[in-house]
């Protein structure tokens, strides 16, 4: 398997490592790490019922265990390792989520398993775990990793609930939020390295970033691809169409009926004309014709029956005449004196 971002190899490592420890020191600590052939993590728990010890004493074992190793010449003897993978971090922008600098090194869960040893071994490296805000990242530096989490917060404070931003603007944003790092630091690559580690900020289907808890991103049904589907085409689209754009982008079978029946239910879209949905952002209104001309003369007052059909048309795809015939019901409309229509009390 290449890992041709390091010069050593990671299995080798580990092997000389543990080198001077005990069978059973040794055992422990490949099931704890899955050093072995079986990649996997043991729990404290598991590990104490192979042994028929408490968790509370695996932990107390695994941790002297570590610091043998530390106190060991193989553990000096692999300080250019060591150094190695902290040069890698600083390149990676020296805070890095664990699983895209696991990756930059290898996609075999083996060797990534190796790797995260070394790290915990490692004195130049700290974890923080997951936590609301965060993925688990490693760094070496934590002054810049202090800039980091405060800007990718204050990043998150500043987008709306439905905000979407390409991802030019999103970096240009956040670039603007970070201080005091080195100018090495600001590019593009990095930024979009940095975003990463934050669980707060996603990036939707689309490319467009936004508040992860947005449905905008984090999309969950045929209403949320609909409504990036018609976002992105920019204007008024028919029902089928949607459909098929959602199948198209998504991969997602949509059904022309589902689709519809999402749309209807749905009240970020608007139905605009025969079969067309509009989005309810862009300015139009709910409602069947006579609720927008209502709309519209309670918003800008008396109007002519030339400058309603005017306004109208930019809300709804329907012919002039039915825009008329709602002029003339009595009931809703009525033409003064001036020849301007009103809404009746």
């Amino acid at each position: 398997m290449s890992t041709s971002s390091i010069s050593f190899k990671p299995k080798q490592v580990v092997k000389r490592l543990l080198s001077s420890l005990s069978d059973r020191s040794i055992d422990i600590i490949t099931k704890r790490y899955g050093l072995g052939k079986n990649p996997e993590p043991m729990t404290l728990d598991a590990i104490g019922k192979t042994y028929g010890i408490t968790r509370e004493r695996v932990r107390q074992i695994e941790n002297h265990v570590l610091g043998q190793i530390r106190k060991s010449k193989q553990y000096s003897d692999e300080k250019p390792v060591f150094e190695e993978m902290e040069k890698l971090i600083h390149k990676l922008g020296c805070i890095v989520t664990e699983k895209e600098l696991l990756e930059e090194i290898s996609k075999d869960a083996g060797i990534q398993s190796q790797i995260n040893f070394i790290l915990v071994l490692g004195n130049s490296f700290t974890k923080f775990k997951e936590d609301e805000d965060f993925r688990h990242r490693w760094l070496v530096d934590s002054d810049i990793a202090e800039k980091v989490h405060a800007s990718l917060k204050k990043l998150y404070e500043s987008l709306k609930y439905d905000d979407l931003l390409s991802e030019e603007n999103i970096i240009k944003a956040f670039l603007g939020y970070i201080e005091g790092v080195a100018d090495q630091y600001k590019s593009e690559e990095m930024a979009k390295r940095w975003l990463s580690i934050s669980k707060k900020l996603g990036k939707n289907a689309l490319g467009e970033w936004g508040r992860s808890e947005s449905p905008n991103i984090t999309t969950k049904g045929m209403r949320d691809y609909a409504f990036l589907v018609i976002r992105r085409h920019g204007s008024p689209i028919h029902f089928k169409e949607v459909a098929e754009a959602i199948t198209q982008t998504f991969n997602k079978k949509a059904h022309i009926a589902t689709t519809h029946n999402e749309l209807i239910k749905d009240p970020r879209f608007v139905l605009v004309g025969r079969g067309l949905y509009a989005l309810k952002e862009w300015g139009y209104t709910s409602g069947v014709v006579k609720d927008v001309i209502k709309g519209l003369i309670e918003k800008n007052g008396p109007m002519t029956k030339e400058e309603i059909i005017q306004k109208v048309l930019k809300e709804r795809y329907v012919k002039e005449n039915t825009i008329v015939i709602n002029l003339q019901n009595k009931k809703y409309f009525k033409k003064g004196k001036d020849n301007k229509y009103e809404v009746v009390k």
